[in-house]
């Protein structure tokens, strides 16, 4: 598999409280990796630097070997290979289902509207909500929101796909239909980073573990079920000791 995203002593500071310290990572192509931790370590700004959502102090991100720069001419061509959905689904209100996730094709894309209208409706066949395609998201759950973001993320064909704790603001019941639309992308191939405390998701899913602490990567590793039987750092012990994920 050849490399993807490399991320390089990345630094990120708000203000005097350092978020991100001296972080490494190398993804590479079709690879699913799980970025876990405690609240407030560091996870979702870490995936809203690879997008550049958020200005670095220091290192350097490249995806397929362009740097990634917040607020850069070139940033919305970088956005077109990374693929972010959000916990909040960032849906607009006033558009239907079809309409939201067809925007951004037909005006950054500059898409035929013809094929891409047929690539969203096949993809939101293939996650059961090609009924809903006219629907407005106030008429959605959670859950069907959820996936219509995913749907509209696909439809960019991103090298990447970020997700940022997608789950985290569903009612349980709706947690497993999202999960479940996931696990099919990885097993399709897709690059994905995932943030998330469904652990036995992340079991199943993830090709790599990397567990951050307070700014850190305080552990990395592609033994995946070795890690949630016996992690080797005491800290990611005790995090996963506060878990049920068997």
């Amino acid at each position: 598999m050849s490399e993807l995203l490399k991320v390089t002593h990345l630094h990120k500071e708000f203000g005097k409280n350092v978020v991100l310290k001296d972080i490494n990572l190398t993804v590479k192509k079709g690879e699913v990796v799980v970025i876990i931790g405690p609240s407030g370590c560091g996870k979702s700004t870490f995936l809203r630097c690879l997008n550049g959502l958020e200005e670095l102090q220091d290192g350097v991100i490249t995806v397929d070997g362009l740097p990634v720069e917040a607020n850069k001419r070139e940033i919305t061509k970088l956005r077109q290979k990374i693929g972010m959905v959000f916990q909040s689904y960032e849906l607009f209100p006033h558009m239907s289902v079809l309409d939201n996730i067809i925007l951004a094709p037909l005006k950054v894309q500059r898409r035929n509207k013809e094929e891409a209208v047929r690539e969203a409706t096949e993809l939101l066949d293939k996650v059961g909500l090609l009924d809903k395609k006219d629907y407005f998201p106030r008429q959605l759950s959670g859950g069907q929101k959820q996936r219509v973001a995913i749907v509209r993320a696909l439809l960019m064909h991103p090298d990447i796909l970020l997700f940022d704790e997608v789950t985290a603001a569903l009612d349980p019941e709706m947690v497993h239909e999202v999960l479940e639309t996931m696990l099919a992308l990885a097993r399709s191939g897709s690059t994905m980073l995932i943030v998330t405390h469904e652990m036995a998701f992340a079991k199943a899913v993830a090709d790599r573990i990397v567990f951050i602490d307070k700014g850190e990567i305080v552990e990395e590793t592609t033994d995946v079920a070795d890690f949630f039987k016996e992690p080797s750092t005491p800290r990611a012990k005790k995090f996963l000791s506060t878990f049920t994920y068997e």
